[in-house]
């Protein structure tokens, strides 16, 4: 792949290989039983300059791009998906907050791209996940502010988040068209956060509920233009989406490393299982997907915690779920056929 990267793509990666291999590695399989977050961890990528990867220079970012970013997630969750994960959220943040804050919004980012401050996106809601148009949390104008009241669900580090940016309903009409974004201080009153998920996978990311019980926000909360912020995250979820088919392919990649290394170490019947054509098919079928396959060459240790390929397992299955579930991919990519074949 080397030929397909610039210097700067390459140097990025390398940085990122070595940070996830020396610091991530170590600690993945106690992220996962332990289910906590890593505040070192997070604050070591931060002071390594990834959150601003794609983020302009005026900003504080590194002024590279989507494709570096994507390099990046996939070294991180070669190590762990989770980490991989938390990367993500703030990579996206400052890209909103550039593009849809104030310019009290914009002075936040620094402490955003220095770790102190932990952002995290409430979008999703107990009812409603993959139909964002849908959501019934509402911030109504209240004197010179915002009332806001609803419950948003699987808040990816919402029990450590300092500032939350909440889609809310704050118009009378149905629908995506009365939608806006505010960002919300995680300290003011009113706000309840749930115990942390107990996951099948992707632990150590603080996923909870929160509750915004009568809220009240400054008049500088709302980002972006008014009942319009539908666009705002459909905008943001194409960006997204890339960084976790990334976050996947990462996993699979890892999963094929591990596979392939046991099944050239293990031996049955006198012999390297890898010279039998039942695993060498499983290994070239992996070659393009299939974490599944990964734990299946390693046997009943693959059911097991001491391996890597048990966690993997479980981390990436959300990919099939993560920004629009699989069928809601599908749907989008037959519109946009039929859009082209008009």
């Amino acid at each position: 792949m080397d030929r397909f990267y610039t210097e700067d793509q390459k140097a990025l990666r390398d940085t990122a290989r070595r940070f996830a291999q020396a610091e991530i590695l170590p600690r993945a399989a106690t992220i996962d039983r332990d289910d906590r977050f890593d505040r070192s961890l997070y604050k070591g990528m931060a002071d390594l300059g990834l959150f601003g990867i794609c983020l302009r220079e005026g900003a504080g970012g590194a002024v590279l791009d989507a494709v570096a970013a994507c390099i990046a997630m996939e070294e991180l969750a070669r190590c762990s998906g989770a980490v991989a994960n938390a990367f993500a959220i703030p990579v996206e943040a400052v890209l909103f907050f550039d593009q849809h804050g104030t310019e009290t919004h914009k002075a936040l980012i620094p402490q955003i791209l220095s770790g102190e401050i932990i952002p995290a996106t409430a979008v999703s809601e107990p009812d409603h996940g993959s139909d964002v148009a849908g959501i019934r949390t509402t911030a109504v104008r209240d004197g010179n502010g915002w009332l806001l009241d609803g419950t948003k669900a699987w808040v990816t580090l919402g029990g450590v988040a300092d500032r939350i940016m909440v889609f809310a309903r704050t118009g009378t009409e149905a629908g995506h068209r009365a939608i806006s974004c505010l960002l919300v201080d995680g300290r003011l009153p009113g706000i309840a956060r749930g115990k942390n998920e107990e996951l099948l996978g992707m632990h150590g990311l603080e996923d909870c509920q929160i509750t915004f019980a009568g809220v009240r926000l400054p008049a500088d909360s709302l980002m972006g233009p008014e009942n319009q912020a539908f666009k705002m995250a459909m905008s943001n979820f194409n960006f997204s989406r890339l960084m976790m088919a990334s976050m996947a392919l990462g996993m699979a990649q890892a999963a094929f490393e591990d596979a392939t290394a046991y099944a050239k170490d293990r031996k049955q019947f006198g012999q390297p299982i890898i010279g039998f054509q039942a695993v060498q098919f499983m290994l070239a079928d992996m070659a393009m997907k299939h974490v599944s396959n990964a734990l299946q060459i390693h046997g009943g240790n693959g059911y097991s915690r001491d391996y890597r390929i048990e966690r993997l397992f479980r981390d990436v299955r959300l990919a099939q779920i993560y920004e629009g579930t699989n069928q809601i991919q599908r749907l989008i990519i037959a519109r946009q056929v039929e859009k082209e074949a008009a």
